[in-house]
């Protein structure tokens, strides 16, 4: 901006949106290539019922439909939820979790800029409270999932429900690290001996800590485009690391180290895709920071303690509820004014 009036301008939420999804694209290889092709099919399905419910909702609130469809926001919803729950999950289920979020948690609250808590966070919880058995058959990672059940086979699952010949279902599908972690320490074992299966890798979950690093790279290209700031995913990584840090400087056979927790479960899709949506989170750089922790500190405790493997969905929830109270007390102080 060489002369006046110096006024930038903002990119369009459209604009953001597409950047987002974009950065999306290296997660979305990683996962195909761990996991299989069966998440295509999954975040089709996410995204065609997310357009016809965001469609039929504003029609029914006598509202355009042309400007919210082609802003894309819930197509990130969809592609969220999507990439959040287990890629051979049969064809209802993602159709409920995403009605779910983009109908109660989004339009009922009056559409975008109006829902006060996450909508693909909220669609997760409720499949996962609903239906709980289902989302945790997560399919093999790497040679289990490539030599055994081909996309055609996970086609046939995810709209039939059947595996062909003598596939049976138990011998592609595994427990997350984060639930196998926390079942075998119940039983009295160490981590250290735990580390040992085959399911996990150098830092976390194997195959799944390449998806993880392709998360990290969408995230600091959206950082590399000012699309998001620093303070949620570097507040959010840190105080992870913090917690789990100290819990295991102070028993390390019995709590997972740092980069465990960092390069497991949603906590990279979480800190750069989830808990930046500027929606439903603060405004202000402090009120950033503390919901940030707030997330982090709440997810490690549901791992650690709770009833659920992973815990940002339901953190990220929680947090959503405290928005109001930290934008209210983080107001930075207005120059000219006594604080």
């Amino acid at each position: 901006m060489l002369q006046s009036p110096y006024i930038s301008n903002a990119p369009s939420v459209s604009t953001i949106m597409l950047k987002v999804l974009l950065a999306l694209v290296p997660g979305i290889i990683a996962y195909v290539w761990v996991y299989g092709g069966g998440v295509l099919v999954t975040i089709a399905l996410a995204t065609a019922t997310a357009l016809l419910a965001e469609a039929l909702m504003l029609r029914l609130r006598n509202r355009p439909v042309k400007p919210f469809i082609t802003d894309y926001s819930a197509v990130l919803t969809a592609w969220l939820l999507a990439l959040a729950i287990p890629p051979l999950s049969p064809w209802w289920l993602i159709v409920v979790g995403t009605l779910f979020a983009i109908v109660v948690a989004k339009q009922l609250y009056g559409g975008l800029g109006y829902n006060p808590f996450n909508p693909a966070m909220v669609g997760y919880a409720a499949l996962l409270i609903s239906f709980p058995a289902l989302m945790t058959k997560w399919p093999a990672a790497l040679e289990i999932a490539q030599t055994k059940l081909s996309f055609a086979n996970q086609l046939h699952y995810i709209f039939g429900g059947l595996l062909p010949g003598d596939i049976k279902l138990d011998a592609v599908t595994s427990a997350t690290p984060l639930d196998y972690l926390k079942t075998q320490l119940k039983l009295n074992h160490e981590v250290a001996s735990i580390a040992q299966a085959p399911l996990f890798g150098a830092v976390g979950g194997k195959g799944n800590e390449y998806v993880t690093f392709a998360y990290l790279l969408g995230g600091l290209y959206l950082w590399q485009q000012r699309i998001i700031s620093w303070h949620l995913p570097a507040a959010f990584l840190g105080a992870l690391a913090l917690m789990s840090g100290i819990f295991w400087l102070i028993n390390p056979a019995h709590f997972a180290s740092p980069l465990f927790h960092l390069f497991c479960g949603a906590s990279m899709l979480g800190a750069f895709f989830i808990i930046t949506d500027p929606v439903s989170g603060p405004t202000t750089p402090r009120g950033k920071l503390f919901f940030a922790a707030g997330v982090a500190i709440i997810t490690f405790l549901i791992r650690t303690y709770g009833g659920y493997p992973d815990g940002v969905a339901f953190a990220v929830i929680f947090m959503n509820i405290c928005v109001p109270l930290l934008d209210a007390h983080t107001q930075p102080r207005v120059f000219g004014y006594d604080k």
